[in-house]
């Protein structure tokens, strides 16, 4: 199988590496990958000109998934917007038709004392979020920032979502409760949008063909407060794509670090694009701090759900659940008293879990 891979910015490398370390010792187990390296985001832009290079999409396009790192940086926020790392990875998702992200955030064993919450509050915790990734005011038209006639500066942007776009994702959701907990929870804001107000009505439409998953729906509001207050009512989310971004990145303060969430981004055929949602953190960059369990996870999920590779998945995760049993933390996860790993030695002990059988 063939593997793109886009180390990014920031920490991106760092983690990266360590996940390649993870895939390649299960080589010995029969896992076969051929990988390839591009460059995606800041570093792009600094040798391409480009956050997403013709010969980057190209490759993106012949491979049978793609490991992501991180992209983006200071230097680059007052760059035109075309130049601007971020724009390489959203350029990268609507290219490929990358319109189901899947977050799972869960609290693994012996990190229930790192969570912002309760232990009571959040033990046992396994939410799935899905959230649409190529339509919402992420991408509609019009959009832009215009003079009006009394010389004052607008921003505007266009939140736009079609049926089709909805009932795709929609059953995205709905499959996916049906392998878990037969609970799916859709999130809109259809008391004030009119767009959200379609996204109900379909979702619902489309639940007559899913009786045995059981439908609620929640203003994005109240799910906000929900994930704190009881984040255990949840099994599957579905949501549009800027709702879902922000619930998402709520759910990591959850399980005890965003440096603990994966991520896949598919299409309608399973081919996807898997990252941490950590982002680049180049304040941490090069100090060799940055947790990678994240991106090892979204390692795993490339081989459930690009590669079929259930057995290998299930590997990874054993393994990193047998290094945080034993007391391993990087500086993210680390609370009074616990000395940190650092990145290589965290990917390290991941490969030794392997290797010993965990």
């Amino acid at each position: 199988m063939h593997i793109a891979v886009m180390p990014g910015d920031g920490i991106g490398p760092e983690v990266i590496e360590e996940a390649l370390k993870v895939l390649r010792a299960l080589e010995p187990a029969g896992l076969r990958l051929q990988t390839t390296f591009a460059d995606v985001g800041g570093i792009a832009v600094d040798r391409h000109g480009d956050p997403l290079p013709p010969q980057t999409l190209e490759l993106a396009r012949a491979s049978d998934a793609i490991l992501f790192g991180a992209v983006g940086g200071p230097r680059y926020d007052t760059a035109p917007r075309a130049q601007r790392p971020e724009q390489g990875l959203l350029r990268l998702r609507k290219e490929l038709g990358l319109f189901a992200n899947l977050r799972p955030a869960r609290i693994f064993p012996g990190l229930g004392a790192a969570s912002a919450l309760k232990p009571e509050v959040i033990d046992g915790l396994d939410i799935l979020i899905i959230r649409e990734l190529t339509g919402d005011i992420y991408f509609g038209q019009p959009r832009g920032i215009r003079t009006l006639p009394s010389g004052e500066r607008e921003g505007y942007d266009t939140m736009r979502y079609s049926e089709s776009e909805i009932r795709r994702i929609a059953r995205v959701g709905f499959e996916s409760a049906r392998v878990r907990g037969r609970r799916l929870c859709s999130v809109d804001k259809a008391n004030v949008l009119e767009t959200t107000q379609l996204w109900r009505e379909v979702v619902t439409e489309t639940a007559r063909d899913y009786p045995d998953v059981a439908l609620t729906h929640m203003y994005v509001d109240n799910a906000a407060m929900q994930l704190v207050r009881d984040p255990r009512q949840f099994d599957v989310i579905v949501t549009g794509n800027m709702f879902g971004d922000i619930l998402s990145d709520e759910a990591s303060a959850l399980t005890g670090s965003i440096g603990m969430l994966p991520s896949a981004s598919l299409d309608s055929n399973h081919k996807g694009l898997y990252e941490p949602i950590h982002g680049s953190a180049p304040d941490i960059a090069g100090k060799g701090i940055a947790n990678p369990l994240a991106t090892i996870l979204s390692a795993a999920m490339l081989l459930r759900f690009s590669l079929r590779a259930e057995a290998h998945a299930q590997r990874i995760e054993r393994a990193v659940e047998h290094v945080l049993l034993a007391g391993l933390r990087t500086a993210d996860l680390a609370r009074g008293g616990e000395t940190p790993v650092s990145t290589s030695a965290m990917g390290d002990a991941v490969v030794h879990a392997l290797a010993a059988g965990a």
